[in-house]
């Protein structure tokens, strides 16, 4: 007996996080312009300082959003939902942390430095809490 992975499998583990990943990101994205549109946020390009509530908004948002793209990956793969949601929680804490490097010591447009570590700090949450979700809808489903 063979314990290797069939293909068709990894092709669809890597969808599962891949359509999580771009559902969060786009949404993500579009919340922003909106809220840049709207004022809430200033224009583009110009300082955040002083948009402390705009940024614990848009920190709420965006762990939302993780939450939901993260249920996504578990909803969407073929086995070990957690795992899935996990993963794409390590991606998301990666690109945090490199964003939080490159951003660091680039002046005020930023905004303050609590806002990237808040990022890096509630990306495993978000994605255990996504895969969590999908993990009691199956024990539910099976239960009934």
């Amino acid at each position: 007996m063979s314990d290797t992975i069939p293909p068709r499998r990894i092709g669809r583990s890597i969808i599962a996080v891949l359509v999580g990943m771009v559902v969060g990101i786009a949404i993500t994205l579009s919340t922003d312009e909106i809220l840049h549109i709207v004022g809430v946020f200033p224009p583009w390009g110009a300082s955040m300082v002083g948009f402390d509530g705009a940024l614990l908004l848009a920190a709420a948002y965006r762990t939302f959003y993780g939450v939901l793209g993260s249920y996504i990956m578990a909803r969407l793969a073929p086995d070990r939902p957690m795992t899935h949601a996990l993963v794409g929680g390590f991606l998301g804490l990666v690109v945090s942390i490199a964003g939080a490097v490159a951003t660091w010591s680039k002046g005020p447009a930023f905004g303050p430095h609590w806002y990237p570590l808040a990022l890096i700090v509630l990306a495993m949450p978000q994605a255990w809490a996504g895969g969590r979700l999908r993990v009691m809808q199956l024990r539910t489903r099976a239960d009934a």
